[in-house]
């Protein structure tokens, strides 16, 4: 009876650990199941300027929970103008950025050394711009730019694509007079009178100075695409040092962001609506009407229409090479070129609009 009774209670053991190893095992493949909930990658992300209406497709991702959603903590910062995001990525201040491209391919020819890259393309068209004023003898030829006066921020993204417009138009600067001003007082010295026109981003400098008062049939938006300049605008940029050890959580990142896009098409009222919460002095039918703009002119094209959001046109994107060959000289054209990869993108499917 004795060694049944040890036989019954050596069972009932073995059956209790078991049963306890399976349910660690089950446990732990619970937990595996969910990494979300135990650690999220850390991304601090900059902007190229303040929260306005473009920022809505990037906190729109934040709002829904995109970037919770593929493991992402990401903090978001204002930044001072679309050429300063470039050396804040590079140097690794922060992992990823929204910047200018064209800035970016000039970067790299300097900087051999770092190989600094985009990885989605947000400004299929560009919203480089120079916005003049009627009543200042500014038209939509662009001979009416010769011998004027300009507010030229020496920081602005369009202001260095003036090279390009002046060759491609055949212009004559040597009459003309470029002011370095800040950005905060760009539009207000083209209300006043001070200057003739300014360059910038025109769902930046058109709406500033229609929102100070000036009529809008006295004010003139020189697009620089519609005027031979076949340049793309922002883009994702990485650091190099994120890109390599976190492709996966880059990867996350531009899936969120391209499902945030897409909500802010259907429904703009609300990203304005996002841009308000983060900036309490802007206006919510002024970034209404800027993010819409932005919308309309530079993120939903007909080539994105037709091709889906985020890629490039490598047609295009050579002839944009060439016309930044025309002032400036590439030590090495083909590295500097390289500076847009697709490999990260969502699938076609996903980024159709």
């Amino acid at each position: 009876m004795t060694s049944l009774v040890s036989l019954a209670r050596a069972t009932a053991a073995r059956f209790s650990r078991r049963a306890v190893l399976a349910g660690a095992g089950a446990a732990a493949l619970l937990l595996a199941a969910v990494p979300q909930a135990s650690a999220q990658t850390a991304i601090r992300f900059t902007l190229d300027w303040r929260f306005e209406g473009p920022s809505a497709l990037f906190l729109m991702a934040i709002e829904k929970g995109y970037f919770k959603a593929e493991g992402l903590d990401v903090t978001i910062d204002t930044g001072n103008g679309s050429r300063e995001a470039i050396p804040r990525v590079a140097s690794g201040t922060y992992d990823m950025g929204f910047g200018d491209v064209n800035s970016l391919i000039r970067f790299r020819d300097e900087n051999p050394t770092v190989d600094l890259k985009s990885v989605m393309m947000i400004y299929d068209k560009p919203p480089f711009a120079i916005v003049g004023r009627k009543s200042r003898g500014i038209t939509a030829d662009v001979k009416s730019l010769e011998g004027k006066k300009f507010g030229a921020p020496a920081a602005d993204a369009a202001y260095a694509q003036w090279p390009i417009f002046k060759a491609v138009n055949k212009l004559n600067d040597a009459a003309m007079k470029f002011e370095n001003v800040g950005f905060p007082v760009r539009e207000p010295m083209l209300a006043s009178g001070e200057v003739d026109a300014v360059f910038g981003f025109a769902n930046s400098s058109y709406i500033n100075v229609k929102s100070r008062g000036v009529p809008v049939d006295d004010i003139v938006t020189m697009l620089m695409a519609d005027y031979g300049v076949e340049l793309y605008g922002n883009v994702i940029m990485v650091s190099p040092k994120f890109l390599a050890e976190k492709p996966e959580a880059v990867r996350g990142f531009l899936r969120a962001l391209t499902k945030g896009v897409r909500d802010t098409v259907k429904d703009p009222a609300t990203g304005a609506a996002l841009v308000i919460k983060r900036n309490d002095v802007a206006r919510l039918e002024v970034e209404t009407e800027r993010l819409k703009m932005t919308l309309d002119q530079n993120v939903i094209t007909p080539w994105v229409k037709a091709n889906g959001f985020g890629g490039i046109d490598k047609g295009r994107w050579s002839r944009a090479l060439d016309q930044i060959g025309l002032t400036f000289t590439f030590k090495d054209k083909a590295r500097s070129g390289d500076a847009f990869t697709d490999a990260f993108l969502p699938g076609a499917a996903d980024r159709a609009m």
